[in-house]
Formats: C-alpha cells, structure tokens, sequence
C-alpha cells in the first residue's frame, strides 16, 4: 500500500522567506541566519525569524512602549531590540523640568531597523545611542548575559479587520470595506452562496 503523504503528516514546513528586494535587509538575513547557526544565542534566532517576517507582521513601536518595559527592567545598561520601527510618542513629556532636569525618556540603546526623526532626537538626547542591526551583531554577537530586551510592537491593527475570507461567504467574519452601515449605504457586497460565489 501507498502512503498517504498528505495526511500522513510528510509535509515539510519551510520557514518563511522575506521576499523583500531591499539590498541591506537582504544583507541583514544573511549576517543573522549565519549568526542563528553558528552561535548558541536563542536571541539571534528570533531576530533571524522576525527579519523573515512580513511587514504587517513587524508593526511600529512607540517609545513609551519602551520606556515602559526599560523601566520594569529597573536597570541602566539595558539595550532594546526592536525588529521594526521605532516611533516618537507624543504622550511623553517634551520638557526637561520632568524627572529632576533630566527629560522624561530615560538613557538606553535601542537598535532598530529604522528610527523616525523625531524619535531618533529624543533618543540621543537623553544620552542613548541608536544603533542598526549590523553595528548590534558586531557588539553582541554571541550569547547575552541578560543585557538585551528584545521588544516589539501590537500584532493586532485595525486593518486586520478587512483581512480574511470574502465579506457574506459562509463562516466569514470580515469586516468589508463600505462608508458606513445604515439603510442609504451599500449591503450587498456581491460575493455570497446565493449569488454563485465559491470560495
């Protein structure tokens, strides 16, 4: 007798590719997966898998996230690593009477794939430094004696909604896209079981 390869369970799962044409992330996979591979460092695999990872899937951080988890840390020389990018907030205090003169965003390293102008300021100006994944896997290339946080941003937008199987096929639960609900907006959205869609 044949082997049912399906389901038997013979499939193998590849690991997901960036399909990015970005020459420096492209370079940024390779360092890591040689990284991954080569070094005993669990932190260098996951930085490897989130550099794979689709862009809906790497959502922007703000700083007073990172304050936030910097300070339940409750140390100084704590560098954050964020696979994506980081954002300024605006809901952090932008004088420097808070905090005894010293600005409301504390003094840390943050690597990042990029920085927005307005985060990169309050950064490197409260003393800390941004770095990019190449200058990070030159200063800690192997396994960390618990120095590094890696940090990252809410996995769920509102645009995941939208995301899904068809609006109206059957089990569906996604959002279509209309102006709004009511009697003079649009209902049918065309593709539904009576109308002959498959999905």
């Amino acid at each position: 007798m044949g082997i049912d390869i399906k389901a038997g369970g013979h499939i193998k799962r590849q690991k997901r590719c960036s399909k990015t044409t970005n020459p420096y992330m492209r370079l940024l996979i390779k360092l890591y997966k040689f990284l991954a591979r080569r070094t005993d460092s669990k932190m260098n695999k996951v930085i490897h898998d989130r550099l794979n990872m689709a862009r809906r899937n790497r959502n922007s951080i703000s700083l007073l996230k990172v304050k936030k988890l910097f300070e339940a840390k409750k140390n100084d020389d704590w560098t954050a690593v964020a696979v994506c990018t980081v954002t300024d907030d605006d809901r952090l205090a932008t004088f420097d009477e808070l905090a005894g003169g010293k600005g409301s965003f504390p003094k840390m390293d943050v690597v990042a794939l990029h920085f927005t102008e307005a985060a990169r300021k309050r950064i490197v100006k409260a003393g800390g430094e941004c770095l990019t994944f190449d200058q990070f896997a030159l200063r800690h290339p192997g396994k960390e004696k618990g120095r590094c946080m890696l940090v990252r941003g809410p996995r769920w937008r509102k645009q995941n909604r939208h995301f899904g199987k068809a609006p109206g096929v059957p089990n569906s639960k996604t959002a279509p896209y209309v102006r709004n609900k009511g009697r003079k907006f649009e209902k049918a959205r065309g593709r539904r079981k009576s109308r002959g869609y498959k999905v």
